[in-house]
């Protein structure tokens, strides 16, 4: 049961949320997470390093998963989700910040690209609800 006004508030964030902010927030937290094991790594803190790019690569298998394979863009954003997990494995087995940034720069990069297009389809949807 949840009972924080912080944790209702969250889970209804999400609830309520459309597809694209739902993919923004899944972006969101795998950035956080990387951040925070970049940090952990220099803080030689290991367990803390291990839990938070474990979360990181949870998400990144979760937009593997939901990706759909209709569209040809699948395909690429596939591998190169294949490519992030990579990137975070080896960073957390060579507790390496330099494979952890490079699987960073990729996430924000499309975070950005995300909201780049979802911009773009609301202001079309705007547009199409105006001419009515």
């Amino acid at each position: 049961m949840i009972t924080s006004p912080y944790e209702k508030y969250k889970q209804s964030s999400v609830q309520t949320a459309t597809p694209a902010q739902l993919l923004i927030m899944l972006y969101d937290g795998a950035i956080r997470f990387i951040r925070g094991a970049v940090e952990a790594i220099n803080a030689e803190d290991i367990q803390k390093k291990n839990e938070l790019i474990g979360k990181a690569q949870a998400i990144v298998s979760e937009l593997r998963a939901t990706l759909n394979h209709s569209y040809e863009i699948s395909a690429q954003l596939d591998k190169l989700y294949e490519y992030i997990n990579y990137l975070l494995i080896e960073a957390n087995i060579r507790k390496d910040t330099t494979k952890a940034t490079e699987a960073l720069d990729y996430l924000v990069d499309l975070r950005e690209s995300w909201i780049q297009a979802s911009k773009v389809v609301i202001s079309g949807q705007e547009q199409v609800n105006s001419n009515g």
